[in-house]
């Protein structure tokens, strides 16, 4: 099979690219559950750790199936290198750990994950690296915070949960004007919706557990770019400190992968389906969707995105109490903080997935206390509506 999928349309490199079949011919991609792989000569061993030879040494760092998720995520972002994590936390853990050092600083959007803000401040800043937040789409905010030493520009696009968008070619001209790198957090719209590398950023993640997978099945992450900051800094620090992938989740990652762009259309649709009918309800305050002509960034993501992924956050007049009346009320969304799963879940992010932030921090990124968030599945959207409606009638 061939190695470059460059000219192949995404649908085909989602299903072929990264598969190296064995001797046995097999159709499917295998599986190497194995710890270690036997050389055929001691000269064969010192060629493999030095370097000198490519091939599979330790399943830390080289693994058939991994690599096989490796090959095909990079061909679907259109990146030279790969590294695939134990969790999407620990693809950006990765990068900060191979990429920053004592004294250094990274700017990060407010609009992120709530353990990626607990992560820059409580764990890299033990190691002396200080991280300023600044608005998301405040690209004069951007600028003012970038200093002499700042080494990384960190944004997540569309943002969890108010499903922000950013400017990534904004970004990353800025980046490059001042000597940083832009990273990219891909996950909410996967590279069947955007391409962040294509945009001039230098680096994306993922949590592969979202919608890479797509059916809520397994825990893993991602580091995509260059061959030098990612195939070998970000490899180096794999290699070393071992926040590995397991080869069972892999493959579980590559059969995701192979649905990714139908899944992807079908969250769409229903998601824009649902943010639509939220906006005429009542007990709605506001609804956060990058596909609603009403979103302040609608145009830019119809220009960044191929589509507008499957999140809506929306806002209740009534609170807290509101929203967990909606939240306790529904009968077919999952109560739970994971998001890109073929079933639709549903989450109060103040108290679960941006709960350990203070209330001060809170404020500064826009989640309220009725503030919901669902990730929307492939259900019958008809029937989505008639699980919400349930708690926002009563």
């Amino acid at each position: 099979m061939t190695d470059d999928w460059s000219d192949w349309a995404f649908d085909t490199r989602a299903v072929r690219a990264g598969q190296h079949r064995t001797p046995e011919g097999e159709h499917a991609e295998p599986i190497f559950p194995t710890s270690s792989f036997v050389f055929a000569s001691a000269a064969e061993a010192a060629a493999r750790f030095s370097g000198a030879r490519p091939g599979n040494i330790y399943s830390r760092f080289t693994n058939p199936t991994v690599r096989a998720f490796e090959e095909r995520l990079a061909a679907l972002e259109g990146a030279e290198s790969c590294v695939a994590t134990a969790s999407g936390m620990a693809a950006i853990l990765a990068v900060g750990m191979a990429l920053l050092k004592h004294g250094e600083h990274v700017v990060a959007s407010r609009s992120i994950f709530g353990p990626s803000v607990i992560l820059f401040n409580n764990y890299l800043g033990r190691f002396g690296v200080e991280t300023t937040f600044v608005p998301l789409s405040d690209y004069a905010a951007w600028e003012r915070a970038i200093r002499p030493n700042t080494r990384l520009l960190f944004v997540e696009t569309p943002s969890n949960p108010l499903t922000e968008v950013a400017d990534i070619a904004r970004l990353a001209a800025l980046a490059r004007t001042k000597g940083c790198l832009l990273v990219v957090d891909n996950c909410f719209c996967t590279p069947a919706l955007q391409l962040p590398l294509r945009l001039g950023a230098d680096i994306v993640v993922h949590s592969a557990t979202k919608y890479l997978d797509g059916q809520g099945r397994c825990i893993g992450g991602a580091v995509l770019g260059n061959a030098e900051l990612v195939g070998k800094e970000v490899f180096g620090f794999l290699r070393t400190c071992g926040p590995t992938m397991s080869p069972f989740n892999a493959w579980v990652f590559l059969k995701g992968l192979e649905t990714l762009s139908l899944r992807m259309k079908a969250h769409s649709a229903n998601a824009l389906a649902l943010a639509q009918w939220l906006e005429q309800q009542p007990a709605v305050k506001r609804v956060h969707y990058p596909g609603l002509a009403s979103h302040s960034q609608h145009e830019l993501a119809r220009r960044q995105q191929s589509g507008f992924g499957g999140i809506v956050s929306f806002e209740l007049k009534g609170g807290q109490d509101a929203a967990w009346r909606v939240v306790d009320g529904t009968r077919v969304f999952s109560i739970t903080a994971n998001l890109g799963d073929t079933k639709s879940t549903i989450t109060h992010p103040a108290t679960t997935t941006h709960g350990r932030l203070t209330p001060e921090q809170r404020a500064e990124a826009g989640i309220t206390d009725g503030l919901i968030r669902i990730s929307v599945g492939l259900e019958d959207v008809e029937d989505l509506k008639r699980d919400l409606a349930a708690g926002l009638l009563v």
